[in-house]
């Protein structure tokens, strides 16, 4: 039966040092919400208490969360998956689930977390195109400095069968196929983008994509920032601090959203984003092609190896 989920709420990393990735990740755009002797919590400027989680010790992909609808939701999935509720750790507390899927990736599901204060965006500048001139006497001027993240928007898992892992995500989740990924004909799939079903209330294109490559990882997690300057700003910023780019910038073809992949200490891939498409249940699904992945409508090509 289970349940349809909301959102991605974080995902959870181990690593040797939370220095090292505390740099990286306010590097990357995301602010500090906690951080203990053993773990580390990293939120970006909406409401979430956190998005991205480091506990110390061996490098490592832990997990990836998502939100329940409330408290009653997360109650009928731990009934019919017969797990406990347990509480949350980490700042905005609230209530989790654990789960392990058919390749052992550990699956949370939260609920009743206490939202966190709104942090202020950089206030948007018009901006003159062939379209229109709202820009009057006044000069455009960016700030130097790391990209503003807003929020997490998917997570991207390599499965060892696309079929069975797509079965058990939409069987306890509700998911909806935004575009599968048809390899010549429908009986050879290599995955699909899966959107969350709000009913008339849009959802990102994919909350995650599950890519069937016969041999289970973590392959990127994706965070939207505040506008295309912003992501040009952190860009540039990245590369100041001698951090290692993956690929971009660009726009995708599947998603629309305009790219840039980075890679933190331990060379997990993590993606700033703007500009993606937003889907209601009513807009269906598609069938796309496996160049049509990799296609982007500007931008370079992705490289030979790509994602965590």
């Amino acid at each position: 039966m289970g349940i349809k989920i909301q959102d991605i709420a974080y995902v959870r990393f181990s690593a040797p040092d939370l220095d090292q990735m505390e740099a990286f990740l306010s590097e990357f755009g995301m602010v500090r919400a906690e951080r203990t002797a053993d773990a580390l919590y990293m939120r970006g400027l909406d409401e979430d208490s956190f998005l991205h989680v480091t506990h110390r010790g061996e490098a490592r992909f832990v997990a990836v969360a998502f939100e329940a609808a409330s408290v009653k939701d997360l109650e009928t999935l731990a009934r019919e998956e017969n797990v406990s509720i347990m509480g949350l750790d980490g700042p905005g507390g609230g209530s989790v689930i654990r789960l392990r899927d058919l390749d052992g990736f550990e699956i949370e599901v939260v609920a009743g977390r206490t939202a966190a204060t709104r942090r202020e965006a950089p206030a948007p500048v018009p901006t003159n195109d062939a379209h229109a001139t709202p820009r009057l006497n006044a000069l455009k001027r960016l700030s130097r400095g790391p990209s503003h993240v807003k929020r997490l928007g998917h997570c991207v898992l390599n499965v060892s069968n696309f079929r069975e892992s797509e079965a058990w995500y939409k069987s306890r989740f509700g998911l909806l196929t935004s575009d599968e990924i048809n390899l010549g004909s429908p009986d050879r799939v290599l995955g699909a983008f899966f959107r969350c079903d709000r009913g008339a209330v849009p959802s990102d294109h994919h909350t995650l994509f599950l890519m069937g490559t016969g041999k289970p990882g973590f392959n990127h997690a994706a965070y939207e920032v505040a506008d295309f300057d912003d992501l040009m700003c952190g860009h540039d910023w990245l590369n100041q601090k001698g951090r290692r780019h993956e690929w971009g910038v660009g726009r995708h073809l599947l998603g629309s959203q305009i790219f840039d992949y980075w890679r933190d200490p331990w060379a997990n891939t993590l993606e700033h984003w703007t500009d993606g498409d937003l889907l209601d249940a009513a807009w269906g699904s598609r069938t796309a092609s496996f160049e049509e992945v990799l296609a982007t409508q500007w931008g370079p090509m992705p490289p030979g190896s790509m994602g965590s």
